[in-house]
């Protein structure tokens, strides 16, 4: 009896809902730098300006692109060095998990804070100037949130990757 072989289909590049692959290189161009113009974008992506401006609208309009903003560089303006601090809470209520984020809200230092699974219920990103700024700011704001039984703090020596969107 002859074995049927059956070949696989190729499996095609999984893009989300609704996104195509140009409009994906247009985000890519956008990353790279918002300030591009519609000229510009166009011919990366080979297209006409006023297509580009349409689908930028309608990426706006869906809430894929969500805002235009500028990137800095931290050390340039005294902030020299990152923490990750781990943290856990006395309480898991949804109260208090509310007020928690609300007081991590109002510390401007703070700039990623992730409610996680595992040993500590958050992973915090905070930018200081140095070790003395970071002794500050434990003391004068962090600590001063109520229900925080445990933390942990880590140095960051070296940023090896920092992305906010993977798209390759």
């Amino acid at each position: 009896m002859a074995k049927i072989v059956r070949k696989k289909a190729p499996i095609a590049e999984e893009l989300p809902d609704g996104l195509d692959k140009v409009d994906l290189a247009i985000v890519r161009e956008l990353l790279a730098d918002s300030r591009r113009t519609l000229q510009q974008i166009g011919e990366a992506v080979k297209l006409s300006p006023t297509t580009c401006w349409s689908r930028i609208k309608r990426l706006e309009a869906e809430g894929v692109i969500t805002k235009y903003t500028v990137e800095l560089d931290r050390a340039r303006i005294g902030y020299h060095d990152t923490v990750i601090v781990q943290l856990t809470l006395d309480s898991h209520t949804d109260q208090a998990l509310y007020q928690f984020g609300r007081a991590l809200a109002e510390i401007p230092e703070v700039l990623d804070a992730y409610l996680v699974s595992g040993e500590y219920d958050y992973f915090i990103r905070i930018a200081v100037k140095d070790t003395r700024d970071y002794e500050r700011l434990l003391r004068e704001k962090l600590y001063k949130i109520p229900g925080i039984r445990h933390s942990k703090s880590n140095f960051v020596l070296r940023v090896l990757k920092d992305a906010r969107v993977p798209l390759a």
